[in-house]
């Protein structure tokens, strides 16, 4: 009896219930006899860790129960009697070593062209590795996703082949959402020696955020329990840290103010039914000036607005909802202090405030479209300070950080409104000194 044999090509295209129960299709795929090496680039206990579920039986379950892990549920999956007693630092201690001197298959997936490590390969594991020691902490009833890195140091540069000991810690929570875990990479030391501080290569660490796995809101963890005086040491490091909150500090969500307004005739356009962009600016700049006002109780003076795009036209007869958030603060320049207006030896901080506009007819009956985003930053009297809690705000913290960077560069530079210094003559003269004096607009 003579059995069919199946084109490789039509095996693709055959459902999976049937190429599960035909032996000769899958023998006719295997190509080769190498051992399979359950990877993705990073390292395979990392892996292992990291991933408890075949893509093929993920996906399958996704499809019988016709339910969408990525979208949002209104049914919480997290128990809301899980028991958030504070844990050890040493409770989520996880130490991996990566043979590399023993090992050159392993050693192949962390090499470069021209033979030395790929930190960007080493980068995936520490935040692998950092997966694993936040489920050590919260448990298995919450997803967990990265926020932030906040910090990645060369203490020693890698100077030989050896075997690298990946391992670290949670050293930060306070029983909100967010943690942070600071990890460190040294060469891997004899058994039953530890490392040595020369031994050391980098230390890093990371900000991780636990979602309800079905309403994605942030849950409560829980907090650290500090017991020796080297846990103290780690759980008040870097006071710059977003997770850190000291005295000057409010939270990112304390700092909103929203309006609403109906868009009346007497701002349209030429064309009649549209408002024209001129008001929308206007109106976005007065609520960002109240907000960095409330924010510091002082009286602001307007620095920059970054390029911005008017996304979708706002009709006449239509409701016109802003919100205004503090994403991002940083000390002032010494140039901005001592050039700003009534400086008492005080000191000034640059406040970016980020404005989400949007709107909807008047019966609330369509799609609420967005208009666009603005970012305006002013400089305040205050030494003051945001901080963000949920993934999302750490999102934005994180875009207003690179946003102030070209900011900054920008005003540093000489450069006004327009391209050209605040004096729009004496901008445009060779050679003559920008102070940044026509910069500061207060309202």
């Amino acid at each position: 009896m003579r059995m069919t044999q199946w084109p490789l090509c039509a095996a693709r295209a055959l459902p999976l219930r049937l190429i599960e129960n035909s032996p000769r299709i899958i023998s006719a795929r295997r190509l080769h006899v190498s051992p399979i090496k359950q990877t993705d680039g990073v390292f395979k206990e990392l892996t292992e860790m990291r991933v408890r579920t075949p893509w093929i039986e993920a996906l399958r379950k996704k499809q019988e129960e016709g339910i969408d892990p990525t979208k949002k549920s209104s049914t919480p999956a997290t128990p809301s009697d899980r028991d958030l007693a504070p844990k050890k630092m040493s409770d989520s201690f996880h130490r991996v070593v990566i043979p590399l001197a023993q090992d050159p298959w392993l050693l192949d997936n962390y090499l470069n062209a021209s033979g030395h490590i790929r930190l960007g390969t080493i980068f995936m594991d520490l935040d692998a590795l950092s997966g694993v020691i936040a489920y050590k902490h919260t448990g298995e009833s919450v997803t967990t996703v990265t926020a932030a890195v906040d910090r990645i140091t060369i203490n020693h540069p890698l100077q030989e082949l050896c075997d690298l000991e990946l391992s670290g810690q949670v050293t930060f929570a306070t029983g909100r959402s967010s943690m942070e875990i600071s990890i460190q990479v040294a060469k891997a030391p004899e058994e039953g020696a530890t490392v040595q501080k020369e031994d050391v290569l980098m230390t890093c660490a990371f900000t991780m955020v636990s979602l309800d796995p079905n309403t994605k809101k942030p849950v409560a963890i829980c907090p650290v329990k500090v017991e020796t005086e080297e846990e103290m040491r780690l759980f008040a490091l870097d006071p710059n840290n977003p997770l850190r909150k000291p005295p000057n500090t409010h939270y990112m969500s304390h700092t909103t103010l929203s309006s609403s307004q109906i868009m009346q005739p007497q701002y349209r356009n030429r064309h009649n039914f549209m408002i024209f962009g001129g008001y929308l600016l206007k109106t976005t700049f007065e609520l960002a000036f109240c907000t960095a006002a409330a924010f510091s109780h002082s009286r602001p003076t307007f620095l920059s607005l970054d390029p911005s795009t008017f996304e979708n036209p706002v009709p006449v007869g239509s409701v016109l909802y802003q919100k205004a958030t503090v994403a991002y603060t940083e000390p002032a320049s010494s140039e901005e202090t001592s050039s700003s207006k009534g400086n008492n030896g005080g000191k000034f901080t640059r406040v970016q405030i980020r404005i989400d506009s949007k709107v909807r007819d008047i019966e609330h009956g369509s799609t609420t479209k967005p208009t666009g985003q603005f970012n305006y930053t002013f400089l305040v009297e205050k030494d003051i300070e945001v901080v963000p809690q949920t993934y999302e705000e750490f999102m934005i913290w994180v875009d207003a950080r690179r946003r102030a960077e070209r900011v900054r560069g920008s005003i540093d530079g000489g450069k006004g409104v327009g391209g050209e210094s605040g004096n729009s003559e004496g901008g445009r003269e060779k050679g003559r000194k920008d102070d940044g004096r026509g910069l500061r607009i207060t309202e």
